[in-house]
């Protein structure tokens, strides 16, 4: 370096940056998205070094300790000279040290020597500026470079240092200066455009900043409303522009994607390894204080590691067969970052010529289709193109003008421009030969191969990319400087996008308005005809729904009662009795074809028996116990809880819980649940209360007729099962006489008349053992029948009229026995179950449905009902068009009417 360029940046202010990025979002867009909020502007501080300073050396630094050397400088104020001056040498030789390794050139360290004897002679004269030269060397450096840990470790953060956004603020780290240039005052769209995070000097002027910044918020909010028109049904009203990314295969298609998102994500390889259309999202998030991606499709949510997003993309793109190559199905990702432009981004798979050996012919066909149902309007079409490949044979070129024959909405992308010479390159970017209205922008997306100690951040994509893209294009200023009128850089690429697509949809917003009051007029008109414009939403129906539903269980809690659970228990304990009297009083059924032993005590003989009979009188007090011991109690909860339960689901079927099976599964176990509470108390209070009448029951003569009166009806009942089995088994058989043949032989073959050596798995007598079997059981229902005939002649006899024969009329006592236990049990039920279950099912009802109405229950709830959710549909239909409405009037009033000069050609202002 000259002695004159020394010194004449020496005498040059450097800017340090001291506050973050300027948002230019400061109006919120309300409704149902809000916009972000509003930032502070950049403010600059000048700080002149002295005129010895050394900085700005023409070469590429690798390693610095910038951010060391300012503390170790105000430290050395309190150590001798002599002390300071030699760490400040040992640590410059550290740093010659790093450069040496990273192949630096040689005359940094011939000026770094120089400069650390000048420092050692004079300690506080150059500290100052040789602290200033390093951290200048650390700004170049750091972008390109990801230090060891070692001594990343050693250096501190800028919060600690007193850097940045000052203070020990912990926020995301300010943008970067511009190394060279005035200092400007960066608005919001500098982020978007890259120049925060690259070299790239931001050279618009303060009105240019303030008319992108405020494009960049009519761009967003027109986004919002497009969003709001794809949750209408109205995706044909406002359409937002998709950038496809279309070219042959190496053309740098994935590079220029990676260098507008400004990450390395996508798919690397050879052989179709992009196989499905990849669509990518790119969110503006100022409050994203680290760059991640989503795929929503799979659940994937706030990937900060875009190498994990390469490899799900490779595993998406490879679940396509080899025998199939390429799918129509849609991979997509979205990418929040506030260093990103709010855009659409479509890559698809490349062009190629010929189908490789282990690729269906079909290949090079399916390509080009899939590629065409994307170009189609209004989308932008990004056509790639290799410098190193003469555009008449560009594929991408071609296919664009298939759609797009006036080039009125393709850009082309030249790549690769560092490997053909100036003049040919710039002669492409003139834009004669193959003219685009939107022209051609010249890139160079492959990022620089990196040698040395250190890897590549590839978190800063864009800025290894623009540095080298300028380093590239500088050497050649008459062709591919400002005055060649050619459209250079990653940065400008940005820029045109945003541009091109804020243009598109400005064309279309008074249309759109136009279409959506339209839209509104018969939203309104149908939602005053169908529904006379009656409020609806998911919480009323709800609330609705529930009242409905408390009105029927309050009219059931009204009917159902004392006297209902005595019916319903009383009845299970008939059934116990009938179970006693069968076990011991009448028959019982016939296993086999042997001859029966006559019975010494058979029941009808029971009339005439001796009231003193020790027979008689166990059966009954075995029958008696056995019925006070069966655990009334249990019985008594399941068969209450049963009933209740069972009416449950009737409320809830009469209900307009009926329509949705969710809600009625939550009321059903709500119930269940409140049941079950109170059920092994109320058992154990019954079984408590029935103590006493475990080992007697005293029965007087009232209870006594009342059971006499009432065992008549069951046994009658009982009768009429058993003339019901019995005709079951004529119409299983057959015939009512081949059942008689049957049983006749049965009969004969038990009293001995018939002799049967054995019987056999093929039956006896002629008969089947089926067959047989079939008889044995028509002669027990026939034997019980008759004795049920006999037994209710006894009970409407003179002899059970009275308690004192109670033995002789065994089906009267037992009745009686259960009335009384029944009695007993209710009023446990009615006090410890049915009551509390009253008063806490509409409770526990609520509280259930609330808990299974979160995270979109309760709408999901109503719209499970269609005439509901048509209702809802209307109105939210309504609602969104009028806040969509309402928007683009505002952004009518936010523009200052100038959306009229836009749709006008004559007074459109040009972006390009």
């Amino acid at each position: 370096m000259s002695a004159q360029l020394r010194a004449a940046r020496a005498s040059a202010p450097i800017v340090r940056r001291v506050t973050g990025l300027r948002h230019f979002h400061q109006l919120p867009t309300g409704g149902i998205q809000q916009g972000s909020g509003a930032g502070a502007r950049t403010l600059r501080r000048p700080w002149r070094l002295a005129a010895n300073a050394y900085h700005d050396a023409v070469i590429v630094r690798n390693a610095s300790f910038a951010r060391m050397l300012p503390k170790l400088v105000v430290k050395f104020a309190r150590i001798p000279a002599l002390f300071g001056g030699l760490m400040v040498g040992g640590v410059a030789w550290v740093q010659y040290q790093a450069i040496q390794v990273s192949n630096s050139a040689q005359e940094m360290f011939g000026n770094m020597k120089s400069t650390v004897t000048t420092t050692a002679s004079g300690l506080w004269g150059s500290a100052s500026e040789i602290a200033e030269q390093t951290k200048r060397g650390w700004d170049d450096t750091k972008g390109k470079m990801e230090l060891p840990e070692w001594l990343a470790n050693l250096i501190p953060k800028e919060s600690e240092s007193g850097g940045g956004n000052g203070g020990g603020d912990k926020g995301p780290e300010p943008p970067k200066q511009s190394k060279v240039g005035p200092a400007a005052v960066v608005g919001a769209s500098a982020a978007a455009y890259g120049y925060d995070q690259t070299a790239e000097q931001d050279d618009r002027s303060a009105e240019e900043i303030a008319k992108d910044d405020h494009m960049m918020y009519i761009t967003k909010m027109m986004i919002e409303i497009r969003n709001l028109l794809q949750q209408v049904g109205q995706t044909n009203t406002v359409t937002l522009p998709s950038i496809v990314v279309i070219g042959s295969q190496s053309s740098g298609k994935s590079s220029v994607l990676e260098a507008i998102v400004g990450h390395e994500f996508l798919p690397k390889g050879s052989n179709m390894i992009t196989r499905r259309p990849i669509e990518l999202t790119l969110v503006n998030d100022p409050e994203a204080r680290v760059d991640y991606g989503e795929f929503p499709d799979l659940g994937l949510h706030r990937i900060t590691d875009f190498s994990l997003i390469q490899k799900n993309l490779t595993e998406l793109n490879q679940s396509v067969s080899d025998a199939e190559c390429v799918s129509d199905d849609p991979i997509h990702l979205v990418i929040h970052s506030p260093r990103v432009p709010d855009l659409s981004l479509i890559d698809l798979p490349g062009y190629i010529q010929v189908a490789g050996e282990h690729q269906p012919r079909e290949l090079k066909r399916k390509i080009s289709e899939l590629c065409d149902k994307y170009i189609r309007g209004p989308n932008i079409i990004l056509a790639i193109s290799a410098a190193d490949t003469d555009l008449a044979n560009s594929t991408a070129l071609q296919a664009s003008r298939r759609v797009d024959p006036r080039g009125e909405r393709t850009i082309g992308v030249i790549t690769k421009m560092d490997l053909v010479d100036a003049e040919k390159g710039a002669a492409i970017l003139d834009d004669k030969m193959y003219p685009l209205r939107l022209g051609y922008v010249g890139v160079i997306s492959k990022l620089p191969v990196q040698s040395g100690l250190f890897k590549r951040d590839t978190g800063n994509v864009l800025a290894s990319i623009t540095r080298n893209e300028k380093a590239f294009f500088s050497q050649h200023p008459h062709l591919f400087g400002p005055e060649a009128h050619v459209n250079t850089g990653t940065v400008t690429l940005r820029k045109k996008l945003m541009q091109v697509l804020e243009q598109q949809m400005s064309s279309k917003l008074q249309v759109t308005q136009d279409a959506i009051r339209r839209e509104l007029q018969e939203t309104t008109y149908q939602f005053k005809v169908q529904y006379n414009e009656e409020p609806m939403t998911a919480e009323a129906y709800l609330a609705a729904s529930l009242d409905d539903f408390k009105h029927l269980f309050h009219n059931y809690a009204s009917t159902f009662g004392r006297p209902q659970m005595q019916q319903l228990l009383k009845s299970a304990l008939d059934q116990r009795v009938l179970d006693q009297l069968a076990a011991r009083y009448w028959n019982k059924p016939i296993d086999d074809l042997a001859p029966a032993f006559p019975e010494q005590d058979n029941v009808a003989d029971l009339p005439k028996a001796s009231p003193k009979s020790p027979y008689w009188h166990l059966q009954l007090d075995s029958s008696t116990s056995a019925l006070t011991r069966m655990g009334v109690g249990r019985l008594a909860t399941q068969v209450v809880s049963s009933a209740v339960q069972s009416s449950v689901e009737q409320l809830i079927g009469k209900s307009t819980f009926a329509k949705h099976p969710s809600a009625r599964q939550v009321i059903s176990e709500a119930a269940a649940t409140v049941l079950a509470d109170r059920s092994y108390t109320t058992s154990d209070g019954i079984e408590f209360a029935l103590k006493p009448y475990k080992t007697e029951v005293d029965i007087d003569q009232q209870e006594w007729q009342q059971g006499r009166e009432h065992v008549g009806g069951v046994l009658k009942g009982e009768l009429e099962q058993c003339q019901t089995a019995m005709k079951q088994l004529e119409t299983v058989v057959g015939s009512k006489k081949k059942l008689k043949e049957v049983m006749s032989f049965v009969d004969k073959a038990r009293k001995g008349n018939v002799v049967i050596e054995g019987e056999t798995r093929n039956g006896a007598g002629g008969f089947s053992a089926a067959l047989l079997a079939k008889g044995r059981e028509a002669v027990f229902l026939r034997d019980r029948a008759d004795i049920i005939n006999m037994r209710m002649l006894a009970v409407k006899s003179r002899q059970c009229k009275t308690l004192d024969n109670k033995y002789h009329c065994p089906e009267v006592f037992l009745d009686a026995v259960a009335t009384k236990l029944t009695q007993m049990a209710v009023l446990f039920l009615n006090v410890e179950m049915l009551n509390d279950f009253y008063a806490r099912f509409p409770r526990e009802v609520e509280t259930k449905l609330g808990e299974s109405m979160l995270g979109g229950g309760l709408d999901r709830f109503a719209r499970e009902d269609t005439r509901i959710r048509r209702h809802l549909d209307l109105i939210r239909r309504k609602e969104l068009l009028e806040l969509v409405l309402t928007k683009i009037e505002g952004l009518n009033r936010l523009d200052g009417g100038k959306r009229g000069d836009e749709r006008n050609p004559a007074k459109r202002r040009r972006f390009f």
